[in-house]
């Protein structure tokens, strides 16, 4: 019991101790730069996202295509969804624009909708423009067509490898 109480009067000293030294106002997070945590930082200038309408390769089987034209000033929300003017299935023909997949009109269980789903409704959750901007860091992702190519270049005769022989 005596032991409890001990433990209790350092926890309480120590509790103590801690809110009576000065708390620093400045603390920093490296991700938001030379802005202090507790200030409001001036978001940087959004530049001019690709506007080509060239379909882009996706670089894996399930990836969400990426949008090839500017989306800046578009109304999504729950009252209207903007990118629906073109890309619906009954008006894509009108406008030479991707449907929307066939996967975007089912329920989480499978059954086909008259109307795209709710959670396939906001599109830009997955689907996101392309800024023309230099890399952060080096990339040297190759897709699975790319290297199953190179593959087979590093193991077809003339490639400069010496053959086995038989």
């Amino acid at each position: 019991m005596q032991f409890i109480r001990t433990l209790g009067l350092l926890l309480l000293l120590g509790v103590g101790a801690a809110s009576a030294q000065p708390v620093s106002q400045h603390f920093y997070d490296k991700a938001r730069g030379p802005t202090p945590i507790l200030e409001s930082a001036k978001p940087p200038v959004l530049g001019n996202a690709i506007n080509d309408d060239v379909r882009r390769t996706r670089n894996y089987a399930m990836q969400p295509p990426i949008i090839p034209h500017r989306v800046d000033g578009y109304q999504v929300d729950k009252n209207f969804n903007k990118c629906l003017d073109c890309h619906a299935r009954s008006k894509a023909e009108i406008y030479q624009a991707v449907p929307v997949s066939i996967t975007h009109y089912m329920t989480r269980d499978g059954d086909m909708l008259a109307q795209v789903s709710t959670r396939r409704y906001f599109c830009m959750q997955c689907h996101v423009s392309q800024e023309p901007v230099r890399p952060l860091v080096n990339n040297t992702f190759m897709d699975v067509d790319a290297l199953m190519l190179q593959s087979a270049r590093n193991s077809s005769p003339g490639n400069g490898k010496p053959q086995k022989k038989n």
